[in-house]
């Protein structure tokens, strides 16, 4: 695959960005753009491996076929790349923005070498087939005459109507807000994922027969984030009386809280999506000028958590003009090379450098992240009723027969806070109203829907679920994953057997067609 002696030749060579300093001055999207000749280079690079651990089990989990069009990007032959691309991935789009990529964590040049840019390669196949209009809508010939109803818009609810859809059923999407992507629409900052470029995959699905209904709350209940409750409510029993088939996939959205420590009542200490849900939805709403949202300018910031969510409140919060930004996480540092507690081919668990914390420095002078802190409490030090500080101490870890152990050290600080952003997981779906209206089992503590892994059937004949709802918060490219799973299985379940590609079958399926 790709050039026999491309990984000596060529340097890794990730997808470049816009300057720091420049792109905190708006909410457009931090990205450039490579020339074509650089990611063929990066093509190039991709091995002949013989076992491709990027799309194994520990890589891509839609089983993108990645060393077959980084080899077609090597050769020039970008369109035969993208049709490539489309069979295992409903929505590279999204993917080659916003996946952390797994798939290279598994390269296997990524043992002694940095990985092929599988993200970068891939962004650019679909970008370049929007660009050329090879990516039409392509509706089904035939109906089936059955009907499908899917209850959320997120990546797994998506992914699985797209490929319902092709199968030929009558898919119709619920979505609780205003505008169908889930988090894809309102979690996802529009600097790290356009939202025209979510618009423009939903205006294509909508071309292929695709039914979209929003401001639909099924079950009834407001959301973690406040939304739903305006909307007009679902009977569950509705949906399983009108369609043939219902497939939940409402994602895991329950964030994990700090409820126990004191001060976390007072004002200016919110969850993330409090923060990133309004705030994106003013953007597109208004272009802020509604000012209903939370705004940072001129505050202290404090973000608790240190993944992708936590980066996503820091680049909004100095996007808005924020006095300070400090990021705090009861981590240790992570080392700057792979160790013995992150082996090849799983994920590497280096330090790594997102855009939220290269903004920070470049603004700052410095990466606002502090490790090793614990929080203890929310202060009000005016009285008035509103967080001034966060009140810390610091941890020391230690390793001790291959475990890591965190020490309460003494030393108690307070950091300055006008704006506390929790972001720190989530623990389950916050749909209590909808699962119980639809008899549906959960796990032990609630957080899940059970279903059979590779069913993707609850206990309620028709009702399937998929996504974050049936395996807990995970990666978006795990979403897609589930909603193709989920399809087959509606599939076989509405017709009696089932043609659609999924993961684990997508290779027979290809290989088979040729």
């Amino acid at each position: 695959m790709g050039k026999p002696t491309g990984f000596q030749e060529y340097e890794r060579n990730p997808m470049p960005a816009r300057d720091p300093l420049v792109r905190i001055s708006d909410f457009h999207e931090i990205y450039a753009q490579h020339e074509v000749h650089v990611l063929q280079e990066q093509g190039a690079r991709c091995m002949d491996c013989g076992v491709p651990f990027c799309h194994a089990d520990t890589g891509c989990p839609i089983d993108n076929l990645i060393p077959e069009w980084n080899d077609l990007v090597y050769h020039d032959r970008w369109q035969d790349a993208y049709e490539r691309l489309a069979k295992t991935n409903n929505f590279p789009e999204w993917t080659g923005r916003i996946c952390p990529a797994p798939c290279e964590s598994a390269c296997v040049l990524g043992i002694n070498e940095p990985a092929v840019t599988i993200k970068s390669i891939e962004c650019a196949i679909i970008d370049r087939a929007f660009e050329e209009g090879w990516v039409k809508p392509n509706p089904p010939a035939n109906r089936t005459g059955k009907t499908v109803a899917i209850v959320g818009s997120g990546p797994a609810g998506l992914a699985a109507a797209d490929q319902l859809n092709k199968a030929g059923h009558a898919v119709t999407v619920f979505e609780r807000d205003d505008r169908i992507g889930g988090l894809l629409m309102y979690g996802v900052p529009n600097m790290k994922l356009d939202k025209g470029i979510v618009q423009r995959r939903v205006d294509l699905l909508e071309a292929e027969g695709v039914v979209f209904k929003t401001n639909c709350n099924v079950g009834g209940g407001p959301s973690a984030h406040g939304t739903g409750s305006e909307s007009e409510i679902i009977d569950p029993e509705d949906l399983k009386r009108d369609f043939d088939a219902v497939l939940l996939a409402c994602g895991a959205l329950k964030p994990r809280d700090l409820g126990k420590l004191p001060g976390r009542d007072l004002a200016g200490v919110h969850v993330a999506m409090e923060y990133l849900h309004p705030a994106t939805k003013s953007l597109l709403d208004s272009n802020f000028t509604d000012g209903d949202f939370i705004d940072a300018e001129g505050k202290d910031v404090i973000v608790i958590g240190g993944g992708d969510t936590g980066t996503d409140c820091i680049g909004t919060a100095i996007r808005q003009g924020c006095k300070s930004i400090t990021n705090i996480t009861r981590r240790e540092r992570e080392p700057d090379e792979r160790d013995e507690d992150h082996p090849w081919p799983g994920p590497s668990g280096t330090f790594y450098v997102d855009y939220g914390h290269a903004e920070g420095a470049a603004k700052f002078d410095r990466d606002p992240r502090e490790y090793g802190i614990l929080p203890k409490a929310f202060l009000d030090e005016k009285g008035d009723g509103h967080v001034t500080h966060v009140e810390i101490e610091r941890l020391h870890w230690t390793k001790q027969d291959g475990k890591w152990s965190s020490t309460p050290t003494g030393n108690i600080e307070k950091f300055p806070a006008d704006l506390v952003f929790m972001a720190i997981g989530f623990t389950g779906h916050d749909t209590p109203t909808l699962v119980e209206k639809f008899g549906v089992e959960t796990d032990e503590w609630g957080g899940a829907v059970k279903a059979e892994y590779g069913e993707f059937a609850t206990n309620v004949d028709g009702v399937f679920v998929a996504g974050d709802m049936r395996r807990g918060a995970s990666l978006i490219v795990w979403a897609i994953a589930e909603g193709r799973g989920a399809a087959r299985k509606i599939d076989e379940h509405l017709m009696g057997h089932s043609e659609l590609p999924a993961p684990g079958v997508t290779t027979q399926l290809t290989s088979s067609a040729g």
